[in-house]
């Protein structure tokens, strides 16, 4: 995980069923956090914000 010195604040994603499957996501500047809901001491994977903006738009085509 990278170090970021802004505070990553994790909220449900709105893409997240209403299930135990859920995804959280983190918003800094330039980068989207992303994180398994059941595993989060296993830590996050950053994505540049354009990046993550692409994938959501490919997921609601």
């Amino acid at each position: 995980m990278p170090e970021t010195p802004h505070p990553l604040n994790f909220r449900k994603s709105s893409y997240s069923g209403s299930g135990d499957n859920c995804v959280e996501v983190a918003d800094t500047p330039g980068t989207s956090a992303v994180r398994d809901t059941k595993r989060r001491t296993d830590g996050y994977l950053p994505f540049p914000t354009n990046e993550w903006a692409a994938f959501l738009t490919t997921l609601t085509r």
